[in-house]
């Protein structure tokens, strides 16, 4: 009898193999799409300018036609695998990178019917990291609340309330004080949640909408009573890019990474900065454990109540530094409603990033993609509605959490408030 190697099979279930065939029929009917639209019929070369900020860089030009129909190939090709063998734990990888297909012909096509004939692709990229960033805070925060079982629901009211605070007080004193009033609120509302869902054991999520009701409606009643009446008090100085020497002067990388507001540097550090306590420090341990098993966690001398009101304030924090974002690093202004759902966009980057902060900041970009994107086509004068590019960062909100998330685990002990015995 001779000795073979043993090998395991991976077993899909029912609803797995399901998921894997709806995967290979989308990509399929993306391949379809991009023949039907953006292949048959198109004419001219697209451009995608590279220049940005002064650092020059080569256009690139292309037939549109051509490459829809690689790409109308690659779609193709991913589909029928997708159908008849599936790609087993890559299949997520594998819609996105299809979905990054079907967008790239979608703009060589509109591109080449555009008046224009151009495309700035790195101002695009640019602006996809900027409107990342009150998502990436958001679901920064969500991390950190939930990594202890505390689900965040108001990080739209914390991102709402740091910004409205922001314009106000930066507006009275300076920029600088502007972020520490945004934080500050940020904090104060997170200490709230976590009175009401730690100490009262409140439902987290009745909590979380409470709070982001109140904050709606506060902000709304002081923007017209005070802020209308008194416009000195809306009227904050913005923080300017900062260019990193040296390394803004690359070609494309350089304006896309190396050129943007103190936001967005932050935002590159916080996420570094999370994952390394979250994962390599006795702080992140312990948040770990509590989110996992609360009661293993507070056996062996973890205080449990007190992680969660550190992190829960912690992303506080955060959420309301993202809040500041919209006023004293964008327009300078608050006006109402003025996060427009951001804060629920950055839960589902959370979701989407499985509860890690690099994942969440990759989220996050891809919701800032759709929001840069939307407003970039209304340049291009696709003919396309208006309130249909408006559409865009729900749209893609739907796609990730319904597609590319699947089956996605949270934190054991997510939602379930802790009574010591």
């Amino acid at each position: 009898m001779t000795a073979a190697a043993a090998t395991t099979e991976v077993i899909l279930t029912p609803a797995q193999v399901r998921r894997a065939r709806i995967l290979g029929i989308v990509e399929l009917a993306l391949a379809a799409i991009v023949i039907v639209v953006f292949a048959i019929g198109s004419e001219g070369d697209g451009r995608f300018t590279l220049s940005q900020g002064g650092v020059d860089a080569p256009d690139l030009v292309f037939p549109a036609a051509t490459v829809s129909y690689i790409v109308a190939i690659l779609l193709a090709f991913l589909g029928a695998r997708q159908v008849t063998r599936g790609f087993g734990d890559k299949a997520n990888i594998v819609l996105g990178i299809a979905l990054l297909l079907f967008i790239v012909a979608f703009l060589a096509w509109a591109t080449a019917q555009s008046p224009t004939g151009q495309f700035n692709m790195t101002s695009m990229l640019k602006l996809t990291i900027e409107r990342s960033v009150p998502i990436a805070f958001g679901a920064l925060s969500g991390v950190l609340c939930e990594r202890v079982a505390v689900i965040n629901i108001a990080i739209e009211g914390m991102l709402l309330g740091g910004a409205f605070m922001a314009a106000l007080v930066g507006s009275a004193t300076n920029n600088v004080m502007g972020i520490v009033a945004g934080v500050a609120t940020g904090a104060v509302l997170a200490w709230v949640l976590a009175v009401l869902s730690i100490k009262y054991r409140v439902d987290q999520i009745i909590a979380g909408v409470v709070i982001n009701i109140f904050v709606l409606g506060l902000t709304s009643f002081l923007t017209v009573r005070l802020l209308a009446e008194n416009p000195h008090l809306n009227n904050a100085d913005v923080f300017r890019s900062w260019d990193i020497p040296l390394l803004s002067k690359i070609p494309v990388l350089g304006p896309v990474l190396f050129s943007h507001t103190l936001f967005v540097y932050g935002l590159f550090i916080l996420v570094a900065l999370t994952t390394w306590a979250l994962f390599k420090t006795k702080w992140g341990l312990r948040s770990r454990a509590v989110g996992e098993h609360p009661k293993a966690a507070d056996t062996l001398g973890v205080n449990v109540y007190r992680m969660r009101y550190l992190n829960v304030i912690l992303g506080g924090m955060i959420a309301g530094f993202g809040g500041a974002w919209f006023t004293v690093g964008l327009v300078g202004r608050f006006d109402e409603n003025m996060t427009n759902g951001r804060g629920f966009i950055g839960l589902a980057a959370m979701i989407f990033g499985r509860w890690h902060p690099v994942g969440a900041m990759a989220a996050a970009l891809v919701f800032g993609f759709a929001d840069a994107i939307a407003g970039k086509l209304g340049i291009l004068q696709t003919g396309i509605p208006s309130q249909f590019l408006l559409m865009l960062p729900a749209i893609a909100t739907i796609i990730v959490v319904a597609g590319l998330v699947g089956r996605s685990r949270p934190p054991a002990a997510d939602g379930q408030p802790y009574i010591k015995e």
